[in-house]
């Protein structure tokens, strides 16, 4: 009888199949960007945990200020995305070996960038391993605030921040898949290296937006994660994706797998009513950051993605998942 090789579980189906619980003692449990548990009166805690691991979400001769900064970057931007403010967080971290200079450098990104948003890290543990880094953090969002993936509605406007795709730019740049000139390189691998948490924006949303998350795998995955959580559909130009000007002077082909696949930008995708559109111009214009309309939530399920002239536009690719192949 022929061996057969067991499906392959991605990371979703992993955390579905096996740590999915319904929750009794917390208001929001495991499938957004952080939990919500009771807090200080009128608020809850968002808690979120992210894990970087050498080889996998980093290169392994990345300069450690950096990593210490990223480390940090992407966890605030699990709080972003639910509207809540930082206050603290703790450290797992695996070493190989402990080196001072190194160490120093690690601190002195992460903790540049803790002092910048107020969240004080508070403890947790080391040991020898490979270089591994887990944070949590924990932030507050007041009672019936936060913007959850779950709250997306037929109607809804989406929205993104800043622009997509020079941190998978970047990378591939890196990974050899293609070839940039060297000026081009050096400005859009910060994207890469040192993302901006866009913690401002989500807790200006709070009130205004009614669905959010961070884009941390790719646009066309973490979208999807609304329009399951919210049992909604989306149709989307891709024409209007924000991208720089650097990614818009690479061939069609690469621009597309940026922007819908990238992901690693950390900015922040979000669903609010029509009526909204104001208000949103003048946060963005508050925080001299750009915000695009980029699409429409609907009432049929599914992603539906067109170019600027209503044409339905494919997409093969898939966005990350850290249990596919490297």
């Amino acid at each position: 009888m022929p061996h057969v090789q067991p499906a392959q579980l991605s990371e979703f189906d992993l955390i579905r199949r096996y740590f999915t619980r319904p929750v009794r003692k917390a208001a929001l449990g495991v499938g957004d960007d952080c939990a919500l548990v009771e807090g200080r009166p009128g608020h809850h805690l968002a808690i979120s945990t992210d894990m970087l691991v050498s080889g996998r979400h980093f290169f392994p001769d990345v300069a450690p200020r950096a990593l210490g900064h990223k480390a940090l970057a992407v966890n605030l931007s699990d709080l972003a995305a639910m509207g809540a403010e930082p206050r603290a967080f703790t450290l797992a971290l695996a070493l190989p070996e402990a080196e001072p200079e190194w160490l120093a450098e690690l601190a002195g990104g992460m903790l540049a960038l803790a002092d910048e948003h107020g969240c004080e890290l508070v403890g947790g543990d080391t040991t020898r391993g490979p270089l591994t880094l887990s944070l949590t953090v924990f932030g507050d969002v007041p009672l019936r605030a936060a913007l959850r993936r779950d709250a997306a509605r037929p109607g809804d406007d989406i929205w993104v921040s800043g622009t997509l795709g020079d941190a998978r730019l970047a990378l591939g740049d890196c990974r050899g898949e293609w070839l940039l000139p060297e000026p081009e390189f050096t400005q859009v691998r910060p994207r890469m290296d040192t993302p901006t948490p866009r913690v401002a924006l989500g807790m200006a949303l709070r009130g205004v937006a009614h669905a959010a998350l961070d884009i941390s795998d790719g646009l066309v995955g973490d979208l999807g994660h609304i329009l399951s959580r919210s049992q909604v559909g989306a149709l989307v130009d891709v024409d209007a994706l924000p991208r720089s000007a650097v990614l818009a002077g690479q061939p069609e082909a690469i621009q597309r797998e940026c922007v819908l696949a990238g992901g690693d930008d950390y900015e922040l995708c979000f669903t609010a009513p029509a009526g909204q559109r104001d208000a949103i111009a003048a946060i963005g214009e508050r925080l001299a950051l750009p915000l695009t309309r980029v699409g429409a939530i609907t009432p049929e399920p599914g992603l539906r993605l067109v170019d600027r002239a209503g044409n339905p536009t494919r997409y093969e690719g898939a966005s990350f998942d850290h249990f596919a192949a490297p």
